[in-house]
């Protein structure tokens, strides 16, 4: 198995796909809008890329966060609230807020566990700043730490209970970015002191199963490179400060935001202290010069993504549409 997480070009595998995933064994998958047809195509998909790779807990993830990040659209999935909508209600009642983001993140999972999708690219713990970039916007919790930190707990927990694993983000902190790594570098020039702040969330839930790192340089703590390729930032901050043990991987290589071959970015993050490297376009050849590239995942690496998958296929059994009506009576209240 190498360190790596591959995004796949369409509804089904191509025979050159196939062919390359089999020889690398990557650690897992992503999934886009290109690879979500129905249930049906859907199911067939994920069962097809588990018998690939012959591991019943392989990691297939989406980026299904609700609001304008969601793959699995209507009409033939449900739409769900942006994080932002739970954020609005626990201005005037924090339990409740707390009880609808757990219910709606169960009944995401359960969507989502239903057509062979075991991990989600969720929750945000970014908090938000006053020129936070609008890449970030409506996705985050709100500005409170603590808050932030309660809402995404219970969205670890609801999608836990539907048996599908989360992954906090976008460590150690994307919310004082200015400008949008999907197509430039953000530099935060913010002190130490002040980083406090972006980091309380992540130290709340130091012990979640995943985190994503963010490709943002961080002046404080090291000036010449972003967070998912500094070894300072990973070692001192992520794995020491925010004491996060679980399994770390890369946000997108293919972001603007890190330059140079994705081979060689996939290599600098793996040397930098990242368990596995996202890599999500299915640019065929791209893949191909990561896999020619990459070791095999380091054996600490493997018992971390050991320990965040050992949890998965497990649910409460509590209907979809009563968590559903739970979360939309709750977020009348605000």
């Amino acid at each position: 198995m190498i360190p790596v997480i591959f995004g796949l070009s369409g509804p089904t595998l191509t025979a050159d796909e196939a062919s390359l995933f089999r020889q690398a064994d990557p650690l897992g998958y992503i999934l886009f809008g290109r690879n979500c047809v129905d249930r049906d195509q859907m199911r067939a998909l994920t069962e097809s890329l588990r018998d690939l790779s012959g591991r019943a807990d392989l990691p297939i993830l989406i980026d299904q966060e609700g609001g304008r990040v969601s793959r699995m659209q209507p009409p033939v999935w449900p739409a769900f609230p942006a994080p932002s909508a739970f954020a609005a209600l626990y201005d005037r009642a924090p339990s409740s807020a707390i009880a609808a983001a757990r219910a709606n993140a169960q009944a995401l999972g359960m969507m989502l566990a239903e057509v062979g999708v075991t991990v989600d690219a969720l929750p945000l713990l970014d908090v938000a700043q006053p020129h936070m970039t609008g890449a970030i916007g409506d996705r985050s919790f709100g500005a409170d730490p603590m808050q932030v930190a309660a809402l995404g707990r219970a969205t670890l927990e609801g999608l836990a209970a539907a048996g599908v694993v989360g992954i906090v983000k976008h460590m150690p902190g994307h919310g004082r970015a200015t400008v949008d790594s999907h197509h430039e570098l953000p530099r935060v020039s913010a002190d130490a002191a002040a980083l406090e702040q972006d980091l309380a969330p992540f130290v709340t839930l130091a012990n979640a199963p995943m985190a994503m790192t963010a490709h943002v340089v961080f002046t404080a703590w090291d000036a010449d490179r972003p967070a998912t390729l500094s070894p300072t930032v990973i070692r001192d901050i992520i794995r020491g400060r925010i004491g996060f043990d679980g399994l770390l991987m890369t946000d997108d290589i293919d972001m603007k935001a890190l330059t140079g071959a994705p081979a060689d970015k996939a290599a600098a993050a793996i040397a930098a202290g990242c368990d596995v490297v996202l890599d999500c376009w299915a640019r065929f050849d791209e893949m191909a010069a990561i896999a020619e590239r990459l070791d095999p995942i380091a054996p600490a690496s493997r018992a971390r993504l050991d320990r965040a998958m050992a949890a998965i296929g497990t649910h409460s059994g509590v209907p979809m549409a009563e968590l559903v009506d739970t979360r939309d009576r709750l977020l009348a209240l605000a």
